[in-house]
This record gives structure tokens, sequence and C-alpha cells, in this order.
């Protein structure tokens, strides 16, 4: 299949090479000319903007860093996807979305007559997991296309589907990531090395696949992570958004958010989120280091028990889980 993918960065270059190792054409556009060679030296041909890879192509992917810039990406006049895309074809959506952004280019689509799935995924392809929304029947037209870059496919519902459930993991996560951070502050200022902490912690309540980062990504000082600080406050401040339309609480999270904007204002968009422990730590006078040499080689870079759940179950399918069916 002759295949489009505009915003080829950390994210968007891996998912394209899946799609490459399945056989299909790309064609590729970022608005950093460097992040598209790695697939220009696999086959992909270059294009000079997101209309030009859609004259190209019969559906056209998106993995951008918000909705900001896929707006505009895709409705621009002059250069969007949309100018170039033919009637009957289709556009797929993975960036982490406002659900009211994703609705509204939808309907621009479907006036002229192309259909849009919201897919936003999380992980690493091809291990990942996307959550898409919009028709059903498109849907399964385009999973064989999922199936090349994702593990776990969940169908949610309705155009905006995907990219809520999305955000509500994104609100789980890093809701969790902070309480993580104080719940071991608590325990270090009052005496018990975190490294002994980080031991007991995913054997009692306080277990989490958040959690099991913290060793590895704070304890050790090094404050790594495959998302940057920039990426998850965008994330926590869409969930935060929609919980407010939605009138539902969300409180927590926008604790969480100020610390990770108090980060920001620090100028570390660009490291690794997990630096935003840095803020919490100024606040208690204390530092989250290990004094026994706890580090990230007892910890599982894979979360088994969403491997487990991916491979595992072959009748997984009859089972919804309750944000929509599985895929």
């Amino acid at each position: 299949m002759q295949l489009g993918f505009v915003g080829t960065g950390t994210m968007g270059t891996p998912i394209a090479g899946c799609l490459i190792d399945a056989g299909h054409q790309l064609t590729v556009y970022d608005v950093r000319t460097e992040a598209t060679v790695a697939l220009a030296d696999r086959g992909g041909i270059v294009a000079a903007n997101p209309r030009a890879v859609a004259q190209r192509s019969e559906v056209v992917f998106t993995s951008l860093p918000g909705p900001d810039q896929m707006e505009p990406v895709v409705l621009d006049p002059a250069a969007g996807i949309l100018a170039g895309l033919r009637a009957g074809s289709a556009y797929i959506d993975l960036t982490t979305n406002a659900p009211a952004v994703a609705r509204r280019v939808g309907e621009a689509c479907r006036a002229q007559g192309v259909d849009m799935l919201d897919a936003p995924v999380s992980g690493r392809p091809p291990g990942m997991t996307v959550m898409v929304g919009g028709d059903e029947a498109v849907f399964a037209r385009y999973r064989p296309l999922f199936e090349a870059i994702a593990h776990n496919i969940f169908y949610v519902g309705a155009a905006g589907a995907g990219c809520i459930a999305k955000l509500v993991t994104q609100y789980l996560g890093y809701t969790n990531f902070i309480a993580a951070l104080e719940g071991l502050l608590i325990g270090a200022k009052a005496g018990v090395d975190p490294g002994v902490l980080a031991q007991i912690v995913p054997f009692s309540a306080g277990a989490s696949r958040t959690f099991d980062n913290v060793p590895r990504s704070v304890l050790s000082g090094a404050f790594t992570s495959g998302g940057t600080l920039d990426i998850v406050a965008k994330d926590l401040h869409l969930a935060c958004d929609l919980a407010r339309e939605v009138a539902a609480p969300g409180n927590l999270g926008l604790l969480a958010h100020d610390i990770f904007h108090r980060a920001q204002a620090q100028g570390w968009g660009q490291d690794g989120f997990p630096i935003a422990a840095r803020i919490l730590e100024a606040m208690a006078g204390h530092e989250l280091r290990s004094q026994i040499g706890q580090n990230a080689a007892s910890y599982q870079a894979d979360d088994p028990r969403r491997a487990a759940h991916a491979t595992n179950n072959p009748r997984a399918d009859l089972a919804p889980p309750p944000l929509g069916r599985r895929g």
C-alpha cells in the first residue's frame, strides 16, 4: 500500500519503520529534514510538505507533538494533508491530541470524502498499544496497518474516543509518578533508604508500572526517559482540560501538572520528564538517592503484565475492557 507519514521524530521514525517492514511504500515529511534521513535510507521518499505526502498516498499517518501542530498540518489549505488526499483515502492521527480537535479535523475530512481515525499510541513499536476512535468499519478496514505497529489494539468508540482513552492513561500515569515521588520523599526524610523502599513497593499496595520507572530514572540521578518534560506536561494539561469540559474532578492532575510546569520554568522542557523530581526534592530539601547501590539493573524495561495481556490470551477479544472493545 502507498502510505504517507508526517512527523518522523522519536516516535514517528520507528513506527514508520514498522510499516516499511510490513512491505508498504512510504512517503515521509518532517519539519526537520534530518529527521527523515533514516527512513530515506530505507527507501522512503521524502516530500516537500504534507500536501505532497498526501498526493502520493492512500493513507496518511501523523505523529506530532500535539494539537497545535496537528491541526494546521492537516487543514492548511495550501500545504496541508487534506489538500492532497483524494476522496476514498484515509487519514490516521497517532498524536496524543485533544478530543475536540480530533473531532473537528474528522468533520473536515468527512466533508471531502476522506475517512479519519484518531489513534494515539502508548509504548514503543512494534509492541505498543493503540487506542482507536472513529467509524468501526473504517477501523476494521485499516486494522492490518495497526497490526504492523502495535500488539495491543483497542477500538474505543466514535471520533475522539481514542484521544479520550489516551488522556485517561496519561492522567493516571503521571499523577501516579508525582505521588510515588512524594511517598519516597516521606520515607527518605523519615530515615528509610529509598532504595529499600523501591524493593518493597512493587510487592505492596503501591505497586504500579509507573513506580517501576522511579529506581532507574530518579534514584540513579539520571532523570532519563523516552518522553520529554514538555510532552508530558502537554498531555497532562490536555487531560485536565478534558476533566473540566466534562465536569469531572481533576484535582490530582492539576497538582501534578503544577510540578511539571515548575520544572518547565527551570528550562528543563527538553529533558526527560523524571527531572520534575528535582522540584519535589527542592521542596523537601532532600535528594532521592539510594545509599545502598540500588540501580536499574533489577528492574525490567518492559512491563510483563502488558506483554502477557498482548500475547497469552487468544480469547481476549471476547472480554471487552471497560473503555471499549479489544480490537
